[in-house]
């Protein structure tokens, strides 16, 4: 069920009489899971999309880094990213995962559409009405319809691994989130999509980033960040709560109903991704794994690491094992009877992802062992991508104003 636009209950678990201790909106998130089965078991096909998915969009952000600052971005350890920037893009695997999605209205009048908020990506992309491939399930945006719709006579294209794309025309028009407008907003109107955004695997309509705007395709600001300029939102920070319970995306602060305890801020070590540092990793208490760089994504389901790091937290779990030929590269199983509270250290405080939230589900009907929730990729140099699998965990506070990320414990 969709809720309006702007509508102030996201689940019942938010309808308190108790007063918001900060101004701000909220809006109510859904959640499409898809990475265990009915019987406890992994998906292990959408497993391995979804790591492809994860690493190859933070490519793609590395390229339009530096196509938009002319430098190379700092975690970039890859080599000849300069000989793609003419394009502007480059592959991304199409996948099956787990998303989060609300509603934005576009336009005037307004029009609602569902996206996946996404804070490792800075762009917003919908269905445009000539759109030919994979659109069919999706409400279309027409800028024609709308006016104050503007075209920006420049065209757009993520690629993808299988040879499909997204790719479209890009446009200005008022975009609104939970009733707070933003007006002259660049966004994309999709000619066509990849497969990976059919509605049997994206049931959103489209997706809005909410990085910086240093990552952004189309070189332009990202909607928070035009929302703060115009002064629309009434602080330049937002804020989610990924748990199962009253998911939702609070807009122009936090909602302290939410969490408990002080918030512990982290800054955004280098501007373009939510970038900031793992002080260290533990396994049941017990250090794990030094500092390490990271990325704070909530359109990946998954915590990926580089190889070095990932394989010194598993070898301290009695019983992990290399999952390569049962899961594929990069996956870990742990025993399931005895499934480890893994903590992750960010300015002083640690926060711990739960065993349930670790565990992606057996390796087969009855088997012993199960997939862990923290990943292997050896596209990625000593930086992690953390999302989903720590995220639900804790309440997130993406500070834009003073450049920090913020974690507490969920109330």
């Amino acid at each position: 069920m969709r809720l309006p636009l702007g509508s102030l209950l996201a689940l019942p678990l938010l309808a308190s009489a108790s007063p918001t201790p900060e101004s701000g909106t909220r809006i109510a998130l859904q959640k499409r899971a898809r990475i265990m089965n009915a019987d406890g078991t992994v998906n292990a096909d959408a497993l391995r999309k979804q790591l492809a998915y994860a690493t190859a969009k933070t490519r793609r952000g590395f390229v339009a880094y530096e196509k938009n600052t002319g430098a190379k971005h700092p975690l970039d350890s890859a080599k000849g990213t300069t000989a793609r920037r003419d394009t502007g893009s480059v592959p991304l695997a199409d996948y099956s995962r787990e998303l989060w999605y609300g509603q934005i209205a576009v336009g005037t009048p307004p029009q609602t559409y569902t996206v996946d908020f996404d804070t490792g990506s800075s762009d917003l992309f919908l269905p445009g009405p000539n759109c030919s491939a994979n659109c069919a399930g999706h409400k279309v945006y027409d800028p024609a319809r709308s006016t104050t719709a503007a075209d920006a006579h420049r065209g757009f294209s993520l690629m993808y691994g299988d040879g499909s794309s997204v790719t479209g025309e890009q446009y200005s028009d008022t975009v609104s989130v939970a009733g707070l407008t933003a007006t002259n907003q660049r966004l994309g109107a999709a000619k066509t999509y990849s497969a990976g955004f059919s509605t049997d695997a994206f049931p959103a309509d489209g997706l809005l980033g909410l990085a910086y705007a240093h990552i952004s395709s189309y070189a332009a600001p990202p909607v928070f960040a035009s929302l703060v300029a115009q002064r629309a939102a009434a602080q330049p920070r937002f804020a989610f709560k990924l748990a199962a319970d009253g998911a939702e995306l609070f807009l122009g602060g936090a909602d302290a109903r939410l969490y408990t305890g002080a918030v512990a801020y982290a800054p955004v070590t280098h501007q373009g991704y939510w970038q900031v540092d793992v002080q260290s990793a533990a396994v049941n208490g017990t250090r794990a794994v030094g500092r390490l760089d990271a990325i704070v994504d909530t359109g990946t389901t998954l915590v990926v690491g580089d190889e070095v790091a990932v394989r010194a937290l598993y070898a301290k779990i009695p019983g992990a094992r290399d999952a390569t030929l049962s899961v594929g590269m990069g996956f870990f199983t742990v025993p399931c009877d005895a499934i480890p509270t893994v903590g992750l250290t960010f300015a002083g405080t640690t926060f711990d992802i739960s065993p349930a939230a670790f565990n992606l589900g057996r390796v087969s009907p009855g088997a012993p062992d199960c997939v862990g929730g923290i990943v292997a990729a050896n596209q990625l140099s000593e930086f992690w991508i953390v999302g989903d699998v720590f995220l639900q965990n804790v309440y997130t506070v993406f500070d834009m104003g003073s450049n920090r990320v913020g974690f507490a414990h969920l109330s």
